[in-house]
């Protein structure tokens, strides 16, 4: 039993290793979890961010908060789920500090937290500062299931909100299907724009799948926020948690297949798939109808609908061969038997078979 202990130990740690490797998390001085009350009373005071739609354009987070929303959105399956955040600010830097999960009732569309989940929320930061725990809330965060990082019309409007009663407020959105589909936590961190502000042209932000149905709720709303920048850090002092919470997520990856727990994901993106291949063949079609009628104005750096769909197909093909790779890589670790040495020596020489 001893080394079979030995074994799944070291294994959860490679994993853990690998995990924190693919999300980049850096350790860092324990420092950070020093809070100056009167630094940040100033910060809170000065509210630079009133006078810069952008002032925030970094975000901080730790790897024991990171873990507890994937862990938390995971559980949710498809279902829309919603916690909050706690930390700090640092300049135009937004520290996260921890996370905790709130009782929401959640659909396939929508997250809204109820009474019970506000009165929970209130407890919470209470016994938080009770044990000398005194960071604040400083934003929330929910999951899309399968359908990427971005803000919906919902969550722009309650983020508006936020913003406008419990500034610094930041939203973070967590796809916990395509996470396990990846490896990679699928994250992204945003914050809104005031009503009636026009922002500057921004640079192509990095290409995501989105699915039809969904296009035209992201682009109707894709220009009244923007995204931060995202660096995870560690310190010794949360390692021992972060130790305690990865043996529930280790033991939940190895449970789970990501071929039959994403069954359903991977046909609603082929159909998906099929379908902007036939909105795309439409469109080739009436080019070729009236080409000298209608000039092409598509911008050089934005993609043809065929090279987005060549890139989504990649994708998906990219995560079924990983998935594969896992099931044969967990079939040889723990459904293969290997006879031990003092067996095959008490058994003795083979005897010698003639031809």
């Amino acid at each position: 039993m001893e080394p079979k202990s030995y074994s799944s130990t070291s294994s959860a740690a490679m994993a853990k290793q690998t995990w924190e490797l693919e999300n980049n998390i850096t350790p860092i001085s324990d420092s950070i979890f020093y809070y100056d009350e009167a630094s940040q009373s100033k910060t809170q005071h000065d509210a630079p961010w009133t006078n810069d739609p952008h002032y925030f354009k970094r975000v901080k987070i730790s790897a024991l908060a990171l873990l507890k929303m994937v862990v938390h959105a995971r559980s949710g399956n498809t279902i829309e789920v919603m916690g909050l955040m706690q930390g700090k600010t640092d300049g135009d830097a937004i520290i996260v500090m921890d996370a905790f999960a709130l009782p929401v009732e959640g659909t396939e569309t929508r997250v809204n937290a109820q009474a019970d989940a506000y009165e929970y929320m209130v407890e919470y930061s209470q016994t938080n500062k009770e044990v000398g725990r005194l960071e604040n809330v400083v934003g929330w965060y929910h999951s899309h299931p399968g359908y990427g990082c971005w803000l919906s019309g919902i969550d722009v409007t309650t983020q508006m909100l936020n913003q406008q009663y419990q500034e610094p407020f930041l939203a973070v959105v967590i796809d916990p299907t395509r996470t396990v589909s990846a490896g990679k936590v699928e994250i992204g961190a945003f914050r809104t724009y005031p009503n009636g502000y026009k922002p500057p042209d921004e640079p192509v932000s990095e290409y995501q799948t989105i699915p039809l149905n969904k296009i035209e709720d992201f682009g109707v709303h894709c220009k009244q926020y923007y995204s931060l920048d995202i660096t995870y850090f560690k310190s010794s002092l949360d390692t021992h948690l972060l130790d305690l919470l990865w043996n529930k997520y280790w033991v939940n990856t190895l449970s789970s297949s990501p071929l039959l727990g994403s069954a359903d994901y991977v046909a609603v993106q082929i159909s998906d798939l099929a379908e902007k291949l036939e909105q795309a063949e439409n469109q080739l079609a009436h080019s070729r109808l009236g080409p000298m009628m209608i000039p092409s104005q598509r911008k050089k750096e934005e993609e043809s609908p065929l090279a987005k769909i060549t890139r989504d197909s990649a994708k998906i093909t990219a995560e079924q061969v990983h998935g594969l790779m896992s099931q044969v890589i967990k079939d040889t670790l723990f459904n293969s038997i290997r006879p031990n040495r003092s067996t095959l020596e008490s058994a003795g020489p083979e005897p010698m078979v003639e031809s």
